[in-house]
This record gives C-alpha cells, structure tokens and sequence, in this order.
C-alpha cells in the first residue's frame, strides 16, 4: 500500500524514470523549429542510445514508466490504435519500460479547466506511482518540452530537459540540460540520492 508523503503525494520504496516518449526515447519530426510526433509505424524509430540506456536504468533499480501527450488523438487527426501500435512496437524494442501512459486530451478548450493527466499537470505520473507502488521523492522525469519539466516539478519528481534548441521558451528551469538520452540516463545514474 502506498502512504502519502508530506506532500500528499505517493511514496514507496520503488524510484522510478518518467519517460516523455516523442523526442525523448523516439525521434521527432521537425517542422519550423517546432516538434511533431510521428504519424505512422514507419516514422517511428527510437534514437539509437535509448534501449541501452533504458537498460542501465532498469538495472540499476529504476521502474521505467512513460507519461506521454496524444492531443492528436483527441483532435481527431491521428488514431487511438495507431498510438497503441507504437507503443506496442516501443514495448517491444525496450522491454524494460514497465508501464504506459497516455493522455489523449486535445488540449483545445480554454474554457475548461485544465486536464488533470495532461502534461504540464503531473496526474500521469502521480496515477502511475499509485498504481505501481513509486516514491516520487526518489524519481526523475526526463523530456523534450517545456510541459515535461513543468509536469516533473508539479509532481515532485528532479527533472532533466533534453535540448534539441526547438523554437520554444522553458517555462522553469529543469534540474538537468542534456543533449541526448545516453547523457539523461548518466546523470540519473550518477547524481546524488
């Protein structure tokens, strides 16, 4: 059973690696200094670093957890089952990542209160600490975007930003700039408890 922390948040005994997925563990495509997810199974290839570094993460104790936006799903404009079939071709190119999830919130309404599991907000990560038993004390968020680093702080987690220079301000400073996935995973690996 999970206890809250001081925070609220969950804690346990298992650290744990949140893993944006487009642009952090799989390429992204480019248009105008701007990142886009890929739109099919062809389009989809890892960065060359990510299944090794996956697996010193594992290795070393960490539950690899992937927190990742699909706003094209809820636009209409991309297929909930093409996203599945990525992740499943991720699960099975990187093994070690123990738990998926998606928010498929468009993002488009203003109006509404902000959904709870789209990053920025932490709900992806706090719902998969609960649900796996993680202390978030202990854990890392590592991503792309500005909405990355917003979400790993909201969720108490140390943050590190991959910087591939998009055409996109941060909006708080992450714990870590790496410039790819292999340096993501040295830090983690090294930095102090």
């Amino acid at each position: 059973m999970t206890s809250p922390g001081k925070s609220g948040k969950p804690r346990s005994g298992f650290p744990a690696v949140f893993l944006d997925r487009d642009g952090t563990l799989n390429r992204q495509i480019i248009r105008d200094g701007r990142p886009f997810p890929p739109t099919n199974l062809d389009q989809f290839a890892l960065f060359p670093d990510v299944p090794a570094a996956c697996a010193r993460l594992a290795a070393a104790g960490f539950t690899l957890v992937v927190a990742t936006n699909q706003p094209d799903v809820g636009r209409g404009t991309q297929s909930r089952a093409m996203v599945e079939a990525m992740h499943a071709r991720l699960r099975a190119l990187v093994p070690q990542i123990e738990h998926i999830e998606a928010c498929y919130a468009s993002g488009l309404d203003q109006a509404a209160p902000p959904d709870r599991r789209r990053k920025p907000e932490p709900g992806m990560l706090l719902d998969a600490a609960l649900a796996l038993d993680l202390d978030v004390s202990r854990s890392w968020m590592v991503g792309d975007r500005w909405r990355d680093i917003d979400c790993g702080q909201r969720a108490g987690v140390r943050t590190v930003f991959i910087d591939f220079g998009y055409a996109e301000e941060l909006h708080a400073q992450p714990d870590y700039i790496v410039r790819s996935f292999a340096e993501a995973a040295a830090v983690i690996l090294t930095a102090p408890p």
